[in-house]
């Protein structure tokens, strides 16, 4: 108890121990005068704190560190102070204040409650074996002794519940962690028995608050015992309904709602980051990390950390300055606000230009209202609040933002004041509402022009103004045009209210029918059909449903049945059928064209386009001859075109509502000749008199004409590509190549060299010298033939069995008579074989060879002639010899 001249504040406690995560209240009861000096008292303000600024003490209502986590529940002479979510850097001294209205009339009472934030922690107690042990959940705070605890193992809740103590075998692998019963949400962290290595997840804050439209960091670090190829993933525990097995998580990353606003940043040491940004409301939800090993997944039922996305929720708080009579305004967000932000304050819905602290202190009238916004979110700011009294001029919408159905009614409402109208009620006040975004249509922009006087709300709109300064704007028949923001606007003997706060924005949308669950089969589909908006409208609303334009007896926001191709269906508000929504129906056979459609060269682009009428509209997925292509798009796009793309496509369009196929295109690429090719058939050796095929072969679209040269000779022309040798020759030898060509362009083949081989043709026999050959002198017997491969030469002599020599020329370099006879010559290869023959004669006196061939006329026709000119010798020396004379003796060959 502290007090003085009957003052005095009385805390319930003075020493509080509570746990990290858990809830906790600090009462305290408070005294002052009624009465000094003849000035009854008020309390102006009562506050807690735990720190100053300057010679200010700061109220904790306005401190970040536990925004969104305090309250206040006071009246008349006592105050309770809730802080939730506790941290251990809650633990500190926490005092009451007042203040009331007389002169130095402000009280602390000191000293205050001292707070002890403290987390449970698992204690190894002992080893009894080197794999068992006994852990203990342990705390600072005394707990109750009959408290229930619940283990955790690796993340897994143990079944049985059991007191505080835990005993068991233990792996390096696992890791513990406990939590009181009741209390699950605010576990120890998980430890490890043995080492520091075992697999856990330790998450960097239990709950963030965050604005919309910011982005957020939720992070923790985590172990992996065995951290061989590891992989991880966030997810959120209440989007269970989309993952495609609920037993295992979908990553965030994966999940539409979070398409383009998800990054996981992954750094050493084992941290993970999960950063969303443009957040909205719907994010708001617990998030998770999950890791997974070869041999182990972390699949832990420990809380993770729960994220609130809301508006700033600014309030302005009014307190006397301490310096003088002059008062503090103080802008305070119920969720922590980044570090160092800047403000903008209103004063009667004006912004004050220089200005950007949180706090804002002067001299305030009575008639003044003001209001404050974090810069940046200038669309949430706070609302308007009197510094002095009630009866300050101000507007305060009903709503920020509503949304409605096409071709329903609204109702946007405000109650405003006005302070001179409050005072000098006899005045004339008008008011009215306008849309700023109809201003380019005011024939006086700095004057609004009201609803009931706009060409597009004719007969639409009505004011509706009661007593109490409230005020509604109602439209019906609403139009999507309708949406807009709205203002109020309000005009007096010496004020007018001209704010550039923001109204209500209205939203108006149409109806939508949307698949639910469907079962296609062969002939027909079965689904369930919800009529669906992006608004969500108080009260039971009825609705009608209408297949193939008849109306069918269904009034609920879902309808089930089987639909064929052809059925239509639409939804539509009741009493609003001319309102309804667009019709869905099952998907129609796609169509398929091509760009260009006429012929197409390679390398060229080309794009095919698949169009399905559907509602709801379709996805594509392109096949080509059976096989699906990667694209999962309307269009199918080649930049740059190529043969093998040549080929039968199709698509295939599908919907929540059926699948349908297209018919096939055959995409047909021209392209010049390449890759020109000559092959013999056959592919060996070439033996004369057989048949021999040359091919020329070109890749070519369209097909290729053939050109065939022999040593750029033309030997044929025409489409076919091959040249026929019926009977090969040896005049056939030579360099041969084609030439591809179409009308696109040509291309020459490498050439190819044709080798004929056949046997020896009749050797030519020779002997040198040719004319008289005299006794001991040499002779070459030479020998050639026509052969391919060449010949190998062989001599013999007639009627000895071994060979005399080998080779092209036999010489005998010693001539005798013995020598004389017939030789002959065999040319020989691997083709066959042949021989001519020579004949040497030998006679007293002079040597002559005489060469005769083998073929037995040639012969005897060389005899005769010798024979008949000796003959004709004798004659002639008979006749012109003397007597005694001795004529000369010749050699007959």
């Amino acid at each position: 108890i502290q007090g003085q001249n009957g003052w005095g504040v009385t805390y319930t406690s003075t020493q509080i121990c509570a746990l990290k995560g858990s809830t906790v209240e600090i009462s305290c009861s408070y005294r002052y005068p009624s009465r000094i000096y003849s000035l009854d008292t008020t309390v102006e303000k009562a506050f807690w704190f735990t720190q100053m600024n300057g010679n200010e003490r700061v109220d904790l209502r306005t401190d970040s560190e536990y925004a969104d986590r305090v309250q206040y529940h006071c009246d008349e002479k006592s105050c309770t102070l809730r802080i939730t979510d506790l941290r251990e850097s809650d633990s500190a001294e926490y005092k009451f204040r007042l203040i009331t209205n007389q002169p130095g009339g402000s009280f602390t009472g000191s000293p205050g409650v001292t707070l002890s934030v403290t987390d449970l922690q698992v204690q190894v107690i002992k080893y009894q074996s080197s794999t068992r042990a006994e852990l203990k959940c342990h705390s600072s705070c005394r707990l109750p002794d009959n408290s229930s605890y619940i283990w955790y193992k690796n993340g897994q809740k143990i079944q049985k519940e059991t007191p505080s103590f835990y005993s068991g075998t233990f792996y390096p692998a696992d890791s513990y962690s406990c939590a009181l019963k009741g209390l699950e949400d605010f576990p120890s962290p998980s430890m490890c028995v043995d080492g520091q290595t075992c697999n856990r997840v330790t998450y960097t804050d239990r709950s963030i608050c965050a604005f919309k439209g910011s982005s957020v960091d939720i992070s923790c670090t985590y172990n992996s015992y065995n951290s061989y190829d590891k992989s991880t993933l966030w997810f959120s525990p209440e989007r269970s309904h989309q993952w495609q097995n609920p037993s295992q998580p979908e990553a965030l990353s994966e999940d539409s709602q979070y398409a383009g606003r998800v990054q996981v940043l992954e750094t050493e040491g084992g941290r993970s980051t999960l950063r969303i940004t443009d957040l909205r409301e719907s994010d708001s939800a617990e998030y998770r990390f999950k890791f997974k090993t070869g041999s182990f997944e972390w699949r832990s039922s420990l809380p993770g950390t729960t994220l609130t996305v809301t508006d700033p929720a600014l309030q302005v708080q009014v307190s006397r300055s301490s310096s003088s009579h002059s008062k503090e305004l103080q802008c305070h967000s119920r969720c922590r606000l980044p570090d160092r932000p800047s403000y903008v304050w209103y004063k009667n819905g004006q912004m004050i230009q220089a200005e950007t602290s949180s706090s804002y202190s002067g001299y305030f009238g009575s008639a003044d209202s003001y209001s404050c916004a974090v810069k940046g979110l200038e669309d949430f700011p706070s609302p308007s609040v009197c510094v002095d009294g009630q009866t300050c001029n101000r507007v305060t919408y009903t709503d920020r933002s509503i949304c409605a159905f096409k071709g329903s009614s609204v109702d946007i409402s405000c109650t405003y004041n006005s302070y001179y109208s409050y005072y000098y009620y006899y005045y004339d006040k008008s008011t009215l509402w306008f849309s700023p975004e109809r201003s380019h249509q005011w024939q006086n922009p700095s004057q609004p022009e009201a609803l009931s006087e706009d060409s597009q709300y004719a007969g639409r709109v009505q004011v509706l103004e009661t007593e109490g300064g409230h005020s509604t704007l109602r439209i019906t028949d609403l139009r999507e045009s309708d949406s807009a923001e709205y203002r109020f606007k309000f005009k007096t003997w010496r004020f007018e209210w001209r704010s550039s706060l923001p109204g209500t924005t209205l939203t108006v949308t149409a109806l939508q029918v949307q698949v639910t669950r469907a079962t296609v089969n062969q002939s027909y589909t079965y689904a369930e059909l919800t009529c669906h908006s992006s608004c969500s409208p108080a009260g039971h609303l009825s609705y009608v449903w209408f297949k193939n334009g008849e109306k069918i007896p269904e009034e609920s926001s879902s309808y089930k049945d089987q639909f064929y191709p052809g059925d239509t269906i639409s939804c539509a508000l009741k009493g609003h059928a001319n309102y309804g929504s667009p019709s869905v129906y099952a998907l129609k056979v796609p169509s398929v064209s091509a760009s260009p459609s006429g012929e197409i060269m390679e390398g060229g682009s080309m794009s095919l386009t698949c169009s399905s009428d559907a509602n709801p509209a379709a996805t594509y997925t392109w096949y080509k001859e059976n096989q699906t292509l990667l694209i999962k798009e309307p269009q199918l796009v080649f930049t740059s075109i190529q043969s093998s793309d040549s080929g039968e496509y199709y698509c295939a369009a599908e919907n929540e509502l059926g699948r349908r196929t297209s018919e096939h295109i055959f995409i047909n690429v021209r392209y010049a000749p390449k890759t020109s090719s000559v092959s013999v058939s056959p592919s060996g050796e070439i033996v004369e008199n057989s048949s021999v095929t040359l091919t020329c072969s070109s890749d070519a679209n369209p097909a290729a004409t053939y050109t065939w040269y022999k040593e750029n000779q033309v030997l044929l022309q025409g489409p076919h590509g091959s040249y026929h040798f019926i009977s090969i020759s040896s005049e056939d030898i030579g360099i041969y190549h084609c030439k591809s060509e179409n009308q696109h362009g040509q291309l020459g083949s490498k050439s190819v060299f044709i080798d004929v081989q056949y046997p020896p043709k009749l050797p030519s026999v020779s002997a040198s010298p040719s004319g008289q050959i005299v006794e001991g002198s040499s002779v070459n017997l030479t020998c050639s033939s026509d052969a391919n491969p060449a010949a190998t030469y062989t001599w013999y002599k007639e009627n000895e069995d071994s060979p005399k020599a080998s080779g092209q020329i036999f010489t005998i370099t010693d001539f005798r008579p013995e020598h004389s006879g017939n030789y002959y010559c065999e040319a020989q290869n691997s083709r066959g074989s042949t021989d001519s023959t020579l004949h040497l004669t030998v006679v007293s006196g002079a040597w002559k060879s005489i060469a005769v061939g083998t073929t037995t006329a040639v012969v005897l026709a060389v005899i005769l002639i010798l024979v008949f000119i000796l003959i004709r010798k004798k004659r002639a020396s008979k006749q012109s010899a003397e007597p005694g004379e001795r004529p000369d003796n010749w050699e007959q060959v």
